[in-house]
């Protein structure tokens, strides 16, 4: 039968105790010392070389797509657009475009990366290689050092850049920001829309201007500035002329009967009408006769004086005697009636009315006669007004269609430059949210990274130190022996040093 030792028997119901837990740690002191500075000592290595490096950091909003306004020639109100939710597949969208190759190969060219690529630690172990393989080198890393992912529950893109110079890390964000943002709005923008506009403003510019040239032309031509207004100045000249001409036409037929009618009536008047009779005797004449008679006895008796009596001359004015005295004679018997005629009014009244008439007549039948000629000669002018009209019309109308048009595009086009003002100020749907600025901590913390290091080092040691008594196969403890041998322990002594 086994005799059984006390104090064994009282540790092993006790059970592990801290000094047991700790007693490897003192057992394998050297092996944890040696570790745990060795831990240390890449610790303190990686604290240097984490202390060198610097992050530099951006966020990219993305927003709802802009909706651009509706290019039309008029001005439209329109309602504002009920904003829509970012999906995640938008977000993908974007972060795949800021990981495109030709992206990164554009930064990688501004930044200079491709040289850095030729001055590395490990270029002059390989073979020289060309430009493009250098290019092509520091693209690819350029794309596994940027950390580029969505915040999470935002429509924020992060990305960041490490690097051992704070400027390279800046400059590389600055350059993408710049080169994503021009090949976003490429990518999301028609090309060349600006340019088209533009093009067609001009073109419409240069045709409303020949249009007017033509219209200005025109005038100075056909010496008419407004065809349109002249032919209804003209048409309401023609009206009043018509007007005129059948007044005309009806006063020269009222002329005309009225002629007729007052030379008939004439026909029934006297030209001349008695206006004074007087009723007298031959005195005067017999008072001449007597005078005649002396005078003739006066002439014979000096005749006779001087000739016989049958003298002829003394006969002649006895025959003179005779005659008178028979007339004395005749006119004692007789009686004189005077009369006084003179024009008769009504017929010279009457008479003067025809001639007056007549001239009217005259009148009235060549104002008819000229009102005709002028009729017809303002109709033709009316027609030719018509035909110029008609051709200033289609001019003005090609000037209305050009200028609209030049309207239309230049409406166009001010917007398409809005649109891209507002897009070069990245008034989009992705705006820079953050943007890099210049690192000038280090990414980590020195002494965060030594406190962890520490850390580490102890759990190193301290583990290092726990296998390798794990590992030990010696018996160093009545516990061990009992658990392994399956033997009670007398007694047990102490190691003493030497």
């Amino acid at each position: 039968m086994t005799k059984s030792n006390p104090s064994l028997d009282q540790e092993q119901r006790s059970g592990a105790t801290l000094r047991d837990l700790l007693t490897p740690l003192f057992r394998r002191k050297r092996m944890f010392i040696i570790t745990f500075a060795g831990a240390m000592l890449g610790g303190v290595l990686a604290a240097f070389l984490m202390s060198s490096q610097y992050e530099a950091t951006m966020e990219i909003l993305v927003n709802e797509e802009r909706a651009d306004p509706l290019l039309t020639s008029e001005a439209t109100v329109q309602a504002p657009a009920t904003p829509k939710a970012v999906t995640d597949e938008e977000i993908a969208s974007e972060v795949e475009l800021l990981q495109s190759p030709d992206l990164l190969q554009e930064v990688v060219v501004a930044t200079g990366l491709q040289d850095k690529e030729k001055e590395g630690l490990f270029s002059d172990l390989f073979r020289k290689h060309d430009d493009d393989w250098y290019l092509s080198q520091a693209t690819r890393r350029l794309g596994k050092k940027l950390k580029i992912a969505q915040v999470p529950k935002t429509n924020l893109i992060g990305i960041s850049y490490k690097s051992s110079d704070s400027h390279l890390a800046y400059n590389v964000l600055l350059k993408l920001s710049s080169a994503y943002m021009a090949k976003h709005l490429s990518v999301h923008r028609p090309q060349g829309a600006s340019a088209f506009f533009s093009s067609q403003a001009e073109k419409y510019r240069k045709a409303l201007e020949e249009s007017e040239a033509r219209l200005t032309a025109f005038g100075r031509e056909t010496g008419v500035v407004a065809p349109d207004v002249e032919r209804t100045e003209m048409a309401q000249q023609v009206v009043n002329m018509v007007s005129a001409l059948e007044s005309a036409q009806r006063t020269a037929a009222a002329d005309k009967r009225r002629i007729a009618d007052e030379r008939a009536r004439l026909s029934e008047i006297p030209e001349r009408s008695q206006t004074q009779q007087t009723v007298a005797s031959a005195q005067t004449l017999l008072q001449q006769l007597k005078a005649d008679l002396l005078a003739a006895g006066l002439k014979k008796t000096q005749l006779l004086m001087k000739y016989d009596a049958s003298y002829p001359l003394v006969q002649e004015a006895e025959q003179e005697i005779a005659q008178t005295q028979a007339a004395i004679a005749e006119a004692e018997k007789q009686h004189y009636v005077n009369e006084t005629t003179d024009r008769d009014p009504t017929y010279q009244l009457m008479k003067e009315d025809i001639t007056r008439t007549q001239a009217d007549l005259a009148f009235q039948q060549a104002a008819a006669k000229a009102l005709q000629a002028n009729i017809q000669n303002m109709r033709a002018q009316m027609l030719d007004l018509d035909q110029k009209a008609l051709r200033q019309a289609d001019l003005s109308r090609d000037i209305r269609a050009n200028e609209a048009n030049y309207l239309l595009y230049l409406s166009k086009q001010e917007q398409e430059r809005t649109s891209d003002a507002l897009d070069e100020k990245r008034i989009g749907n992705v705006a820079i949210a953050i943007p890099p600025s210049l690192p000038v901590l280090p990414s980590v913390s020195p002494i965060l990274v030594l406190l962890i290091a520490f850390v580490l080092a102890l759990f190193v040691g301290t583990g290092t130190a726990f296998v390798a008594e794990h590992l030990d196969p010696s018996l160093r403890t009545p516990k061990e022996v009992v658990e392994v041998l399956r033997i009670p322990v007398l007694a047990s002594v102490r190691k003493q040093n030497a």
